[in-house]
Formats: C-alpha cells, sequence, structure tokens
C-alpha cells in the first residue's frame, strides 16, 4: 500500500492538485562538463591532459570515500520527503557505500547506500531494465532481507521511476535491527513487473447528478461508476469505482482526471484530500466549475503490465552500524501523560543520526488525543508521526532528524510538543436517536445535540444508498465519526465518506457523511456510535531531558 499512497503523492505533486514544497536539489548529475558540489559553486571538469589523471584519482577516491556520491547521478530527495533523516545523512556524507549490482533477464539491481543504526535499517537502490518498451514504472511481489540464518524480514518500501535516467529508484525500509556492530544479509527481490501508463477517455458529463457507468472491458476491467454529489461552496464530491475482471488490477494504480483543453489535469478543490480504497475505487473532490468548464475530459490513467521477469534478484551484503554510530544513545524516561487517558507513560528516548524515537507505554490502550507533535530540541522543531506495533498497549512517536547533529542533541534540552487536541467519545449517554422521516431521493433535514453540541442532519438516498451527512455550527466540535441502526439488537454501523470527514477533526470541517447501502426503508432511527471534540489552540509541552 505505501507504494500505492507515493503515487498518489507524486501524481497529486505533478498534476498540481495540492501545494507541495519544492525540494532542494541536493546532489546532481555529472553534466555539460562540471561536477556540482553541495554548498559549492559548479566545478569544471576541462579537458586539460597534464591534469587529467590527477582530477579523476581524485574523483573516484571521493566516489569511494563518500556515500552521497556513491550513488552518482541520482537525486533521492523527492522519495525521501518524508524521511528526513535519511537525506539528512546524505548529505552529511553518512551511511554505509554498498555499490552492488546483479543482472538476471535484463534488468539490473543495484544497492547503492545503506544506513543502519539502532532504530531502523534502510537501503537505497535502484533498478534498471534493459528494453526498448516504454515502462513508466516497476514493480515486484516479494522484497526483503534475509538474515545470516534464512529468516525473511519484511518492511515498508516505496519508489519512483526517474524519466531522465529510464530506472526506478527505490528504498527499503524495516525496523529490524542487528544486535551486533556488523552482520550479513542478503537483499531480495521476486518477480519484477515492468509497467507502463493507459489511458481510456471516459464520456463524463459533469452536467448531470445521476450515476453514470461507462463499459471499459479491456485491460482486466469492466466498467467504471462514477457519482456525483454537491457541496457547499462550489464543489463536487466525485467518487468513482472501477469494476474488475482481473483481481490483480486491484494492486495496480487506476485513476480518474478531469483534464482541461491545455491536456493538463484540473487542479483539485482546496479541502480534504482525495482518498483510495486500494487500487478501483476513489474519492475527490473539485470546484464544480472547473469541472463543467468547455473543452474539459475526463480520463483513466492506469497501470497495464509489459512484462513479467519470474525471476529471483539477490545481493550479499555485510552491513555496518559504524557510520551512524557517532551521537546515539537510549535513554529510560517513565514519564507518567496525566492528563491523557489510559495510564500513558512516555517510557524511552531512543537517538541516532537519522531519527528520535518515544516510545509510550500504556495500562490500556488509547489514543493519544492530539493531531499534531513537535520535539523541540534547544529550539529546533522535529515533525513527528505515530507507529503502531504488534503490543496494542506500546505505540511510538517517530521524529526524523532534520538540521540537527545527533551528536549535539545529548547536551541539549529536549520537550516533547503536542498540539491541537481532538477527544474521541462514544455515543451518547442518553441513546436519544435521530428520527429520519420521509426518506427519498429528496434531500430532508433534521437537527438534533449530543454533550451540548448542536448538530445539523441531511439525508437522501441515491442508487438504492442512503446517504446521512452531519455538520455542527460549533468548531469545537470535531465530527460525528460513525453512525449505526439498530436491527433487533444487532448494530449496523454506517460506512465513513474518508473525503469529506478529516483525520481526527484536522481537515478544518466537521462535516462527515456515512453512507447505508441497499436500503429500502421510508424512515430510520440512527444513533451516534462515537463523535469527537476539537481544540485546536491547546497544546501540551512535556520536558523530556535537561541540557547541559
Amino acid at each position: 500500500m505505501e507504494r500505492i499512497e507515493n503515487k498518489v503523492k507524486n501524481q497529486m505533486k505533478e498534476s498540481n492538485n495540492v501545494d507541495y514544497p519544492d525540494f532542494d536539489q541536493m546532489w546532481s548529475s555529472i553534466q555539460q562538463d562540471e561536477l556540482k558540489v553541495a554548498g559549492g559553486e559548479p566545478v569544471e571538469l576541462r579537458p586539460r591532459k597534464r591534469k587529467r589523471f590527477a582530477l579523476v584519482a581524485g574523483l573516484s577516491v571521493a566516489l569511494m570515500a563518500t556515500p552521497v556520491y556513491a550513488a552518482l547521478n541520482y537525486d533521492w530527495s523527492s522519495m525521501l520527503s518524508h524521511r528526513e533523516g535519511i537525506q539528512s545523512a546524505l548529505e552529511q556524507g553518512l551511511g554505509q557505500t554498498i555499490e552492488q549490482s546483479v543482472t538476471k533477464d535484463g534488468v539490473t539491481l543495484t544497492v547503492h547506500t545503506a544506513f543502519v543504526d539502532e532504530n531502523r535499517t534502510f537501503l537505497l537502490y535502484s533498478m534498471k531494465p534493459g528494453t526498448s518498451q516504454d515502462v513508466k514504472d516497476i514493480d515486484f511481489e516479494v522484497i526483503g532481507l534475509k538474515d545470516s540464518k534464512g529468516n525473511f524480514i519484511e518492511g515498508n518500501y516505496g519508489g519512483k521511476w526517474n524519466e531522465e535516467l529510464g530506472e526506478f529508484q527505490g528504498y527499503f525500509e524495516t525496523d529490524w535491527v542487528a544486535e551486533g556492530q556488523k552482520t550479513d544479509v542478503k537483499f531480495i527481490m521476486e518477480n519484477i513487473q515492468l509497467i507502463s501508463n493507459k489511458k481510456q477517455s471516459i464520456s463524463y458529463n459533469p452536467n448531470d447528478s445521476t450515476t453514470q457507468v461507462f463499459p471499459i472491458q479491456k485491460d482486466g476491467m469492466d466498467s467504471v461508476t462514477l457519482q456525483s454529489f454537491e457541496q457547499a461552496e462550489g464543489r463536487t464530491l466525485l467518487k468513482s469505482n472501477v469494476t474488475l475482471t482481473d483481481p490483480e488490477m486491484q494492486k495496480r494504480w487506476i485513476y480518474f482526471e478531469a483534464i482541461n483543453d491545455a491536456d493538463n489535469s484540473v487542479k483539485k478543490a482546496e479541502g480534504p484530500p482525495s482518498f483510495r480504497d486500494g487500487g478501483a475505487n476513489e474519492a475527490q473532490i473539485f470546484k464544480s466549475d472547473t469541472l463543467r468548464e468547455e473543452g474539459t475530459k475526463f480520463q483513466l490513467s492506469y497501470d497495464h503490465i509489459l512484462e513479467t521477469k519470474e525471476s529471483t534478484w539477490s545481493i550479499n551484503m555485510n552491513l555496518s552500524k559504524k557510520q551512524l554510530e557517532n551521537g546515539s544513545f537510549k535513554q529510560v524516561l517513565d514519564i507518567p501523560m496525566d492528563n491523557v487517558p489510559g495510564g500513558t507513560k512516555i517510557h524511552e528516548m531512543k537517538v541516532t543520526p537519522t531519527q528520535v524515537r518515544l516510545k509510550f507505554t500504556q495500562e490500556e490502550f488509547n489514543r493519544i488525543p492530539f493531531g499534531d507533535y513537535q520535539l523541540d530540541v534547544g529550539g529546533i522543531l522535529l515533525d513527528g508521526y505515530f507507529m503502531t506495533g504488534t503490543d496494542p498497549k506500546e505505540q511510538e512517536l517517530r521524529f526524523e532528524m532534520k538540521g540537527l547533529d545527533a551528536a549535539s542533541l545529548a547536551n541539549k534540552p529536549v520537550t516533547l510538543v503536542a498540539k491541537h487536541r481532538i477527544d474521541s467519545f462514544y455515543g451518547d449517554e442518553n441513546d436519544n436517536p435521530i428520527h429520519l422521516t420521509d426518506i427519498s431521493e429528496k434531500q430532508q433535514t433534521t437537527t438534533s445535540s449530543i454533550a451540548g453540541y448542536p448538530i445539523s442532519w441531511a439525508y437522501y438516498l441515491k442508487d438504492n444508498n442512503l446517504y446521512v451527512e452531519s455538520l455542527s455550527s460549533d468548531p469545537t466540535f470535531g465530527g460525528v465519526e460513525r453512525t449505526y441502526y439498530l436491527d433487533g439488537k444487532e448494530q449496523n454501523l454506517g460506512d465513513p465518506e474518508p473525503t469529506l470527514m478529516g483525520a481526527f477533526g484536522d481537515a478544518g470541517s466537521n462535516k462527515s457523511m456515512d453512507v447505508y447501502e441497499n436500503f429500502d426503508k421510508k424512515e430510520l432511527d440512527i444513533y451516534i456510535y462515537s463523535f469527537s471534540t476539537n481544540k485546536p489552540n491547546e497544546e501540551l509541552r512535556i520536558p523530556l531531558k535537561s541540557g547541559k
């Protein structure tokens, strides 16, 4: 799924759908007789015979000594935008140079650089297919490591096709860490697929609010169904669902696009991001007038497998922690978070040159109720994200090391900063139902309240499905997270529409929508299963370590 998520981000960036920061190109190719070095001016490589040997020899030494240059002609920044600690280590020349390749069936796999510390093992690799086919991407059925005992090690992975070089650049990341300073491992990839991009025009009519179905009947797809929902402020929620004849297409990239008369993707409306469920279902929000502009066209863009190479590519490596051991340390904290439910403690802090990890333990599982996390290290702020492991009572907050020397962190004061509190609550303590009457394709409205918060409801039928929307005028209400109705004593939960629901209230709107499929009643009592409250200005600061 991470591959699909990365593709969504890349597609959105390339299509100008959302505003992304421009990432500085830190390491550029040797082109047009010049070598661009970080932090300096281009160095001209003039063809002077007397100095040619010395220049080449000096450059070779630099390439062998510095992992950054070992991955010559590569810019990894676009795929490391959420792995800034690795990008920072790359910029500093840290990491272990591997530069080992294997070629099978015309495809060359190269592992360039490894980053191994007490938090993770991270590899940068590339794949180059030796073919004249119009390859736009590469996928694979198996990727991972095998340790010296033959145990398979899974992990996260991502990557992007480099159009200029005709290669796939990728990373593999795992929480597995070798027990000793050095270890022998094998990097493995199996059954590589060469992928192109195909497009299928769709004669969608944005002025028709009814459900529209278009036959595809090729490349593993049967048809595409498009549903539109008018939203406030001149916006349209557009849902697309592709019916598949080949289950393998569920793993593939399928993307519905609106194209303007300049053949560029139409920019989406500001607000909640697009939502994808696997490869076939998608929900996007557009500005209504841009969809209806003259000359706007619609199409499906999708992956098409050109060829599958059924083989195994493996590279033996001896990985070492030596390059990243400076500045690494672990400290037991056991600091209680008194205003967080579940008996939550900040148990441990583990620091390496690429990442800081805070481990939280709980007596009973509860989501830590904040939307944004930062680590204040002597005035330098690192952004954090949560990861959950196999034990539900343990959670981990991770901070990529960016703009900070890990060796100096041991002497700096460290404070955890948690912002934008969002608390979730289950149900209505009074079990008061919201009574829906005259259910039909015509939109009906009603009102209710919960915990003192006013809620406006809108509901209607569309294609035999009941849609129930909720909205509160009170901005401190985070939103109705889910509703249900009773069939006897059994709860029938509605399916939330993620495009309208902000992740824990951070999308700037408390509007939400539940869908009940195959609905045929004229009236219904629904109940609130869960809701949230929203305190965007609340901030919690917890000192973790004093400076020296």
